[in-house]
C-alpha cells in the first residue's frame, strides 16, 4: 500500500503537488466542486503537475452544486443524489467530473451519494438507484468506476445499492472515520459486509456521534475509534492493495503537523 493526502484543486495544483513530494508522498486523491474548474486548460495544468513531480492521482473525489449540511438533522435533505430537488443538477456534476476525470487519465471518480434509504421498498430507492444508475453508466462509457464515499449509510444498505443498480463499474471509498462519525459501523466490521468492493480508502480518524444531531468530531490519526492495526491486517487479508489517503479536515500547519504524525503512525502498520 502506497500512502498519499488529499488535495484541492486550484490553479496552483504544481505548487500542491510539489509539497506532497516535499512530504514524502507520491499519491493523492484530488477533490474537486467547483464545475467552473472542469476545463482543458485546468486538466493541462494537472497533467503538468503530475508530470512534473510524479504523482499518482488515485481517485478524483467529485462534488455537487447546491447546499450541503454535515449533521443528521438537514443532511438527509441536503447531501448527494439522495435529494430530490438537487438530484439532476448533481447527476449532470458528476458527469463532467468524469469527462474532466478523463482528461487527467483517472478512472475512479469517488463522492457522497447521501443518506441512502435503508428501505429497498419505497419509491425513493428505487428513484435513487436509477440516478445513481445513469451517472454509473455514463462513467462506465468513459472506462471509469463510480466510488460511494462511505458514511451517511450502513453498510448493508450501502452494498444493497450497490446490488440494486448492477452496473458492474461501482466501488467503495472507505473512509475509515466517517463509519464512525455518523454512528453507522466499525470500519472494520463493515469490511466483511463490502470488503471486496473497497477500491479506495481515507485514512482518518474519528470520534463517535454524543447527540442525536451532530457528528462526531474527527480527531488526528491515533486518537479515535479507528483500529487501525486491524484495518490495514483486515484490508490486506482481502487482498487490497491501493493507497490509503491521509485526510485531516482542519486547515494550517496544525494540519501539516497531524498528516506527517499520520504518515509516520501508518507507515509503521503497512
Amino acid at each position: 500500500m502506497k500512502l498519499g493526502v488529499f488535495v484541492t484543486l486550484s490553479a496552483d495544483i504544481d505548487t500542491e503537488f510539489r509539497r506532497l513530494r516535499e512530504n514524502g508522498f507520491s499519491t493523492c486523491q484530488l477533490s474537486m466542486w467547483d464545475d467552473r474548474l472542469k476545463t482543458d486548460e485546468m486538466a493541462e495544468l494537472v497533467n503538468q503537475a503530475k508530470k512534473n513531480h510524479q504523482v499518482e492521482i488515485t481517485a478524483l473525489w467529485c462534488g455537487w452544486e447546491g447546499p450541503a449540511k454535515w449533521n443528521f438533522s438537514e443532511g438527509p435533505l441536503t447531501l448527494g443524489l439522495v435529494p430530490a430537488a438537487f438530484r439532476f443538477t448533481r447527476m449532470k456534476n458528476l458527469m463532467l467530473g468524469s469527462d474532466f476525470a478523463k482528461k487527467i487519465g483517472v478512472t475512479d471518480i469517488a463522492t457522497h451519494m447521501g443518506f441512502l434509504p435503508e428501505n429497498p421498498g419505497t419509491t425513493e430507492f428505487h428513484e435513487v438507484v436509477a440516478a445513481i444508475r445513469a451517472v454509473a453508466e455514463y462513467m462506465k462509457s468513459n472506462g471509469q468506476y463510480l466510488l460511494f464515499e462511505t458514511g451517511q449509510e450502513t453498510p448493508v444498505a450501502l452494498r444493497r445499492v450497490i446490488e440494486a443498480v448492477g452496473t458492474g463499474n461501482l466501488g467503495i471509498n472507505l473512509d475509515s472515520a466517517n463509519l464512525i462519525l455518523y454512528g453507522k459501523a466499525n470500519p472494520v466490521d463493515a469490511l466483511d459486509v463490502f470488503g471486496k468492493f473497497v477500491r479506495g480508502v481515507h485514512a482518518k480518524d474519528g470520534l463517535y456521534p454524543t447527540d442525536g444531531q451532530n457528528l462526531g468530531e474527527e480527531v488526528p490519526i491515533g486518537q479515535g475509534k479507528v483500529d487501525f492495526p486491524a484495518l490495514i491486517d483486515r484490508l490486506k487479508e482481502l487482498g487490497y492493495s491501493g493507497a490509503l489517503t491521509i485526510e485531516r479536515e482542519i486547515s494550517g500547519p496544525e494540519q501539516i503537523k497531524d498528516i506527517l504524525e499520520a504518515k509516520a503512525f501508518l507507515e509503521k502498520l503497512i
